[in-house]
């Protein structure tokens, strides 16, 4: 045998046939485990090396003469809608369908796996391995992640969110930081001067606090940006929101929530003409406002590609080194902002003080 044989020599070797060998080394769960281990030391033994050029060109031959259709990826969302907002459930909505669009584009059907964390382990991997389930695209949960309970040597999969540590997977999520300093730019190119984060504190924490990073170092780093404390709260409230904004005077606020844009006009603000606002996720709001996209149709397509590319490069498991993809948010024009636009000067707002409104109650 030569010192890299092929599988037909591996084959004639084991006494095996080579579609078992084949399959073997696929780690198809066909093949009886004792039958896998069997041949996967052999392989090592003979220095035998998969052609993964060879094997995608024959796996392209064999799916051409089957039809289109490549397997299924499981869209597992554990939290369902019963545990999530209706404003979230709209991102997780989007995020879906651009997985599904995805995921039958390439040949494969995606489907939706709800409230998992009801569903003992056993049982899941029961269902997911019965059907010939081998990717998984994980959506974001609102706690921490934990998906240990997953047979993963079965399982290709990819979380939908910035971390999980168990285990610790591939992940794709928008790229945050990133997102909050071109949204600042635009502020400012607009005559924002006083810009104010509001934070509720676990949409922060979840993130590794980068929101709260990323307005730091912008407003550290622009000497003609005034530098006010962030409302980072376990809950915005009203008071608390109304106490801080009187006390701060930003000309612009930054949050998720769009219930602050009533509590600003409390305040006498006259938004966007005195007053700005500028959305961190409008599509977890139904109110128009301008603000950031993250893109959640984009991301729930993006990580269909990687579970899929990890299946065709048969990489099942935990990964030895897990990446992070992220991806750039888009920015959304509404009513609460002025239009930036080449023909339109941008609204002097700026001045030595944030501009004069009269305060109510």
């Amino acid at each position: 045998m030569s010192s890299s044989p092929s599988l037909r020599e591996l084959a004639r070797t084991l006494g095996l046939s080579h579609t078992t060998v084949s399959e073997a080394l696929r780690d198809n769960p066909r093949v009886r485990n004792e039958t896998k281990q069997k041949v996967l030391k052999a392989a090592e033994l003979a220095g035998y090396r998969r052609n993964p050029l060879a094997g995608a060109l024959m796996s392209e031959i064999r799916r051409s003469r089957a039809g289109t259709f490549r397997g299924v990826i499981a869209i597992i969302d554990s939290d369902g809608l019963s545990k999530r907002t209706p404003n979230s459930s709209r991102y997780h909505r989007e995020m879906i369908l651009g997985a599904t669009e995805r995921a039958q584009e390439l040949g494969f059907v995606g489907e939706v796996f709800v409230g998992q964390r009801d569903i003992s382990a056993t049982r899941l991997d029961s269902i997911l391995q019965s059907r010939g389930i081998r990717g998984l695209l994980l959506l974001p949960v609102h706690d921490d992640p934990d998906f240990s309970h997953l047979n993963w040597a079965h399982y290709a999969g990819v979380y939908a969110d910035y971390v999980i540590e168990r285990p610790q997977l591939h992940s794709v999520c928008s790229d945050h930081y990133r997102a909050l300093i071109s949204g600042l730019n635009r502020l400012h190119a607009l005559g924002y001067r006083r810009p104010g984060l509001v934070l509720q504190q676990h949409n922060d924490e979840r993130l590794l606090n980068h929101w709260e990073a990323a307005f730091q170092a912008y407003v550290d780093h622009h000497a003609d940006c005034t530098r006010l404390p962030p409302l980072i709260l376990p809950e915005i409230t009203r008071e608390k929101f109304i106490a801080w904004f009187k006390k701060n005077r930003p000309d612009v606020v930054l949050c998720h929530r769009t219930e602050v844009l009533a509590w600003m006009e409390e305040c006498g603000a006259e938004i966007p003409r005195s007053h700005g606002f500028c959305c961190l996720n409008v599509m977890t709001n139904n109110t128009p406002c301008s603000g950031l996209d993250l893109q959640p149709r984009v991301l729930g397509a993006r990580g269909v590609e990687m579970v899929i590319a990890q299946i065709f490069r048969n990489e099942y498991g935990v990964p030895e080194i897990p990446s992070t993809t992220t991806i750039p948010a888009r920015w959304v024009d509404g009513p609460t902002l002025p239009t930036l636009s080449n023909e339109t000067p941008a609204p002097n707002l700026a001045g030595s003080h944030a501009p004069s409104i009269s305060f109510v109650g």
